[in-house]
């Protein structure tokens, strides 16, 4: 009766309903409570990553999730970039590090996951090219600068009224052309896909420019020609030439085609 009544005073005083859980292996075990780093041991488990080699402190009771979170600020790595190595078999973030037989001091093996080093390497790549037409681009940039000093001064002597010979405006537009296919030339993403379009526009630009101070050019000069008279040259004793107006024929003068012949 004693025993009795004692187990049933152990009862009494037994707080709540025990939550059970299922273990690898089907053993059935209390169901584990969240754990506290103030309450739980902690270990010390060494990573090593390559040439690199980290030192992390976790709980012992915690997850290969919770062990690749750590190391996320250790080496850069999102949880779903890493891979963990245990006794030479890749874990699950599910998994238990003391399930597993992890301890203080012991060794986890880390790989980058294939698929996201591949991704890394394509970003790296693509940065590289951006960069190299960066650099393609204004050196055709440079190029421009000078050759628009080119068309400002042409400007300025056209609008001046001066006489500017039409080669001067095909070397020029040539150049600005070969510019032209130099950004072409360039294969261009992103940033420097847009830098490439607003040179092209600028070169281009610059061509309209030169066609319209060209069309001016000749415009006025033509005109100039029409509006003046034939010139005729006036020999003095001196040998030195004089303009003078044309001499009208005289209208009593007759053009004939009969010869006289002479002894």
């Amino acid at each position: 009766m004693k025993r009795s009544a004692s187990k049933g005073a152990a009862n009494d005083g037994v707080k709540g309903s025990i939550d059970w859980e299922l273990r690898p292996g089907g053993m059935l075990v209390q169901k584990r409570q969240p754990l506290e780093s103030s309450s739980s041991p902690m270990i010390k488990i060494k990573v090593s990553h390559g040439s690199y080699h980290h030192e992390v402190t976790v709980p012992a009771q915690s997850t290969f999730g919770h062990l690749k979170r750590v190391l996320t600020s250790e080496t850069g790595l999102e949880p779903k970039e890493q891979r963990l190595l245990f006794r030479g078999k890749e874990k699950e973030d599910e998994e238990c590090l003391h399930m597993v037989g992890v301890k203080d001091m012991s060794k986890v093996i880390l790989l980058e996951d294939p698929a996201s080093k591949e991704r890394k390497l394509e970003e790296m790549q693509r940065s590289e090219d951006i960069l190299k037409a960066c650099e393609a681009i204004s050196s055709v940039r440079i190029e421009v600068d000078k050759l628009y000093q080119k068309v400002v001064a042409l400007e300025t002597t056209v609008c001046g009224g001066a006489k500017v010979e039409d080669k001067e405006f095909a070397i020029l537009t040539e150049l600005l052309m070969v510019q032209l296919l130099k950004l072409d030339s360039i294969a261009a993403e992103g940033e420097a896909k847009v830098q490439r379009r607003v040179e092209v526009r600028r070169v281009q630009s610059y061509g309209d420019t030169i066609d319209n101070l060209k069309a001016r050019n000749s415009v006025a000069f033509s005109n100039a020609a029409n509006n003046a008279g034939p010139v005729i040259w006036e020999a003095f004793e001196s040998g030195v030439g004089s303009l003078k107006s044309p001499i009208p024929f005289p209208t009593s003068t007759v053009i004939t085609q009969n010869w006289e012949h002479f002894d």
